[in-house]
């Protein structure tokens, strides 16, 4: 007998369906399918490089700066050029912005939502969650919308318009900025960063850096009613009791490409020339990032099979779906890292990272839905220092230096645009040949996150993830929700074209 379940898998869009296998109450395999076409890549062949700078960014509404920055630095690769300093200030800000709006929304809006939902009525905090966390009354919801669609204002006032906007040029930015729009940022993350010591955090930026131990992270929520009441104290002291620390743990592989470029003279401080740092990790192992390590396997993916697993520089998009083959069933390709998989996104950067409290969380407890959502929720805490400083050396130069000319023309040549974006590792890989584009390949983080089983039939992150998940009501797997939203999938991103059917994903359960 089989059961499906409808779960608004994501609040704001995209297109997935879950299937899983549960016996006695807990999930014992899982299926994770992007239910539409990915079209973009064959939709740019042909057309004119700076193309890319238009069209990418239509990817997703809801990281379209990070597509334009992965578009960009590839521009700049094959055109030989050197981004200035202010340029590459000038870039970053936008796209911290985007983060920020990203980490704060997703999680009080489509994860701590559920905290109001009618399964944990039974819970000690419930009623103070439906206060907070329900779905458009909450305070914190409401609080949240006002707050964040301030910083979005940062992206408008640097590139014109939020989503959707192509100011990156190959070399910089398309013109900077006037001082008195320099300063409004400024006012704006200043004005953000306060609202989110106070309300997220409960303490100030520097305080919470402070914490590198588990036992360091529990002292802190008994020092103070304000880091108990904050969003990432209700957040820990919530989950931990619903139990969201024992569930979700996945591989316990992670990938991060690097992002935010520093500049050449700049006061922030980061690893190898980046704000994030590149890297991998398994089993506590720290190893270098080789973008040539990785793979996209088709083996299960509505797309024509090739003698092998092939790199994104010489990947294929050839759509093909008989709807007789029991071993494909998802749109999205299989990306792998050493022929493994591998999860992206915040927690990935703060394992790369070397941050001592993410380590040591880890070491005590595994991967799991809650520490993955607190190192979304706390991101910020990394971001908005570098952005003040930023801000400071732009209003002080007046961000004139923003665009350096190409060395040559973008003719022919191969580029790679490597990024972190909301959800983790976002890479473009292109080819130009006779000035125009003759391959174009994006992998996405819901790519990385969300993909189906390979040759080898290991499973996804987030199939892997589900696996034993208890489920106390199939008609409300709210369980299940949170170990999948903790990865923050969009699916927009990973499949790209959607057909005039969308429909929310079911969660189809076999027992």
């Amino acid at each position: 007998m089989r059961r499906i379940v409808n779960i608004p898998m994501n609040r704001v869009e995209g297109d997935i369906e879950i299937r899983v296998e549960v016996a006695d109450g807990v999930i014992t395999d899982a299926w994770s399918a992007g239910a539409s076409l990915r079209g973009f890549e064959r939709m740019l062949v042909g057309r004119a490089p700076l193309d890319g700078l238009v069209i990418t960014p239509r990817i997703c509404g809801m990281c379209s700066t990070a597509h334009l920055a992965a578009a960009v630095k590839v521009l700049d690769e094959i055109a030989g050029v050197t981004v200035p300093d202010d340029g590459i200030r000038l870039r970053n800000l936008p796209l911290m912005a985007e983060l920020l709006q990203s980490d704060v929304r997703q999680t009080v809006l489509m994860f701590m939502v559920d905290f109001a939902n009618p399964i944990h009525a039974a819970h000690p905090l419930y009623a103070e969650a439906v206060a907070r966390f329900a779905p458009m009354s909450g305070t914190s919801c409401i609080d949240v919308l006002r707050q964040t669609k301030r910083i979005v204002e940062v992206i408008a006032i640097i590139g014109g318009q939020w989503p959707h906007s192509s100011f990156m040029v190959p070399g910089g930015v398309a013109f900077a900025p006037p001082l008195p729009d320099l300063i409004q940022c400024r006012n704006i993350v200043d004005v953000f960063r306060r609202w989110y010591e106070k309300t997220v955090l409960g303490c100030t930026i520097e305080r919470w850096q402070e914490l590198r131990t588990a036992a360091d992270l529990d002292a802190w929520l008994d020092e103070s009613p304000a880091h108990r009441d904050g969003i990432v104290g209700f957040l820990i002291r919530f989950g931990r009791m619903a139990g969201l620390d024992r569930i979700g743990a996945g591989h316990g592989a992670f990938l991060s490409y690097g992002g935010l470029d520093l500049p050449r003279e700049t006061g922030v401080k980061g690893s190898d020339g980046r704000l994030i740092a590149a890297g991998t990790a398994r089993g506590g192992t720290l190893l270098p990032f080789d973008p040539a390590l990785i793979v996209e396997d088709v083996t299960c993916s509505w797309y024509e099979d090739g003698s092998r697993a092939l790199h994104p520089s010489d990947g294929e998009t050839r759509p093909y779906a008989c709807g007789n083959e029991g071993a494909k069933y998802s749109w999205i390709k299989a990306p792998r890292y050493r022929s493994a998989p591998a999860e992206t996104g915040p927690l990935a950067e703060a394992v790369v990272g070397g941050q001592p409290l993410f380590d040591d969380l880890l070491a005590k407890n595994g991967a799991n839905a809650l520490v993955r959502q607190l190192a979304r929720i706390v991101r910020p805490a990394t971001l908005l220092p570098a952005m003040a400083v930023w801000l400071g050396e732009l209003t002080a130069s007046g961000g004139k230096d923003c665009y350096s000319s190409p060395g040559r023309m973008i003719e022919d040549g191969v580029g790679t645009g490597l990024i972190e974006a909301a959800r983790g590792a976002l890479g473009h890989w292109v080819r130009i040949e006779d000035g125009r584009i003759a391959h174009y390949q994006v992998v996405t983080p819901t790519c990385w996150n969300g993909s189906p089983r390979d040759a080898g039939n290991f499973r996804g992150p987030w199939e892997q993830a589900l696996i034993g998940t208890p489920l106390a009501d199939p008609g409300n797997p709210v369980e299940a929700g949170y170990v999948l939203r903790s990865f923050d999938p969009c699916l927009v991103c990973a499949v790209h074209v959607l057909g005039n059917d969308r429909h929310i994903g079911t969660l189809r359960l076999g027992g």
